[in-house]
């Protein structure tokens, strides 16, 4: 019988329900009932984030639900992050608050650190100008702080390579909880995985399906290794790619807007890909890491933009 993998254990206790619905690139208009749709499928989990512009209407579709009955606040795992303009630690309580207000909650199950990278103040986007020294530690120490209020019950990152990672590890009297990165069968990340197990840090994944158009990504979709065992499962790529990533222990956060699509990438958890079939996963090519060049520095990036911040000129 089929394990179901519906939660992972996080260090603080709680669980993480394993399938999320991504909001990413979710347009005003149609996210919220992409959001109503989700949960009356069953899912527990939304990713939202300050930079995707639409927690606003999230919220609304989030009220609704509470007030119409379908599910309790209790019941959903609601993600936020911080975004790159707001490191400064006086901003980022103004940050959480701004998000609390947008999605109508009184707390987040968890926060994240977007990216490892500071840019100004009322900055938008990662214009080379705008980008200034992160200090992760003051950061983080301001995130700490909204842990201990409770308005978010547990801290995390996103986009960390495991030398940031660590260095984060070292001056951290809250250990990260969740490091949220790309993660699917083209861009496996086996370091990252091992490296953040050993330290207790959840892994998630985002883009689970692959980002075709967007830098490095693949089209899992049409990998031939995963349609054949797709094939001999009776089972979507789609579906394959997400049941591995469970099974291999990292929750997933596939975006779509699509009803269809949305019920198709939750029926994941009465099967199970067996042993010789996930050994074929080793087989399928991975996206080549991003790494700097002519500055002496062989770290390899989970994202161009840790690349892009190191090979900015140091005064």
């Amino acid at each position: 019988m089929a394990v179901p993998i519906k939660f992972f254990q996080l260090n603080t206790g709680a669980k993480i329900p394993s399938v999320g619905l991504g909001t990413w690139q979710a347009d005003p208009g149609v996210v919220a009932k992409a959001v109503t749709t989700a949960i009356q499928v069953g899912y527990r989990h939304i990713d939202c984030a300050q930079a995707y512009n639409n927690q606003a209407e999230i919220g609304t579709a989030l009220k609704k639900l509470f007030d119409d009955g379908v599910v309790k606040r209790e019941d959903l795992w609601i993600t936020s992050k911080l975004w790159c303009s707001d490191h400064d630690p006086e901003d980022v309580p103004k940050a959480l608050d701004k998000t609390l207000q947008d999605l109508q909650l009184d707390y987040l199950d968890l926060y994240l650190i977007h990216w490892p990278v500071r840019t100004k103040r009322g900055s938008f986007g990662f214009k080379p100008e705008d980008l200034v020294q992160p200090d992760i530690p003051s950061t983080w120490r301001a995130m700490e702080a909204l842990y201990d209020s409770g308005k978010a019950r547990a801290i995390g990152v996103s986009n960390f390579s495991s030398k940031k990672l660590q260095n984060l590890l070292e001056i951290a009297r809250v250990p990260p909880a969740v490091n949220q990165v790309e993660l699917h069968p083209a861009l496996q990340q086996p370091k990252l995985h091992a490296f953040c197990e050993s330290k207790g840090i959840h892994l998630s994944g985002y883009s689970p399906l692959g980002s075709p158009g967007v830098f490095r990504s693949s089209d899992i979709l049409k990998n031939s290794v995963i349609n054949e065992i797709a094939e001999k499962l009776g089972k979507t790529p789609g579906q394959v790619a997400l049941r591995w990533g469970l099974q291999v222990g990292h929750s997933v956060l596939p975006k779509s807007t699509n009803e269809a699509r949305i019920k198709e990438n939750f029926d994941v958890f009465d099967w199970s890909i067996p042993d010789d079939l996930m050994a074929k996963f080793s087989e399928i090519k991975q996206a080549r890491p991003l790494k700097t060049s002519g500055t002496g520095n062989s770290e390899q990036y989970a994202t161009l933009i840790e690349m892009l911040k190191d090979t900015l000129p140091q005064s």
